[in-house]
């Protein structure tokens, strides 16, 4: 089978893989549909991302979906046929945090296309996989592929957004327009904010995000006083804020239009911040991080299913596996891409 892999910085390759053996509780899955995530665009653009760096070929990939075509002796979750969602997480279930229900901080992760650990661990863009039946997630034929392989992105959004706490009637920033903040907006309406309004630097994205549920979007590079003057009253406006961008001056931009005791929910990954503690300690502000997710991915496939949400406005483009390159530059124009899937 082929497999988009990644050598070293700007070095991709289509190359063969060997497909793996199926167990008694393996799920072989044609897939059909993989998003291309930062993650996947860090390790092409720059070969890693901190500290982490690729050390051996690795399979990209962990946004993907596809139709089983043969099942274990001992799977009954999902059949031949089945369109599936695969959860890329694996987690052991023993360890201290596996076992207090925090999977997400497990202490022997296998999360696909992973350049954590050594060896890597293999992701999913390849036209075979052999997942562990847990993995597979079933969704109705009628929903597609391509939609699908939203599920694990908005897992990351479901799961921040509980991380916020309740958003019932909330007024609510998002900063960041790329996939994850619009799924962002996604998550956050469908958990009942009042009001969410979402930033971004350029222009590009905006409309997508007022698409996908936003009542008002800015470009604070154009405006950047703007913020400030619409909400910055009484000490500010916002209950909640999530910062999408991993961006310093997205995050300490924004206090001015936060109120005391507002909560922010860092999922952007960035370099190190340096943030005014005076103000978060004036303001009170209760910082949480948001990491991956568990149960979330379950629920993520629940909403895609259901139909209530349609996420089609955030794929940009989906490209023949054999044209991975062309697709991965794409993908890292943010001026031109969403959301940019390789299809199998």
């Amino acid at each position: 089978m082929r497999a988009v892999v990644i050598h070293a910085e700007k070095d991709l390759r289509v190359e063969d893989a060997v497909v793996p053996e199926l167990g008694p509780l393996g799920v072989k899955v044609a897939i059909k549909a993989g998003g291309i995530c930062g993650s996947d665009l860090h390790y092409y653009l720059h070969g890693g991302f901190g500290t982490i760096r690729v050390r051996e070929p690795l399979i990209l990939g962990h946004e993907i979906a596809g139709i089983v075509e043969a099942v274990g002796s001992e799977v009954s979750r999902v059949k031949p046929g089945d369109l599936v969602a695969v959860n890329p997480s694996r987690a052991c279930g023993r360890c201290r945090y596996c076992q207090a229900g925090q999977q997400q901080h497990c202490l022997d992760m296998l999360f696909y296309g992973s350049a954590m650990r050594f060896p890597h661990v293999q992701g999913g863009f390849r036209e075979i996989l052999v997942i562990e039946e847990r993995q597979a997630v079933k969704l109705p034929a009628h929903v597609g592929a391509a939609q699908a392989a939203f599920a694990e992105p908005l897992a990351v959004c479901l799961h921040a957004v509980k991380r916020a706490g309740a958003l019932l009637g909330k007024r609510v920033l998002v900063t960041g327009s790329g996939p994850i903040g619009v799924l962002t907006v996604v998550a956050a309406r469908a958990a009942g904010a009042s009001e969410i309004v979402v930033t971004d630097v350029v222009d590009g994205p905006l409309p997508t995000a007022l698409k996908m549920g936003a009542t008002t979007a800015i470009n604070v590079m154009a405006e950047p006083e703007r913020l400030k003057a619409d909400y910055g009253a009484e000490k500010g406006a916002f209950d909640v804020m999530f910062e999408c961008s991993g961006n310093q001056h997205a995050l300490t931009g924004a206090f001015d239009a936060l109120r005391p005791g507002a909560v922010i929910v860092q999922i952007g990954v960035g370099g190190s911040f340096t943030i005014p503690m005076n103000v978060v300690v004036a303001k009170e502000f209760d910082l949480r991080g948001s990491f991956r997710f568990h149960e979330e991915f379950d629920w993520a496939v629940e909403l895609i299913a259901s139909s209530r949400i349609d996420l089609s406005p955030l794929l940009t483009a989906s490209i023949p596996i054999e044209r991975a390159v062309e697709a991965f530059d794409l993908a890292a124009d943010k001026s031109k891409a969403m959301k940019v899937q390789l299809a199998f």
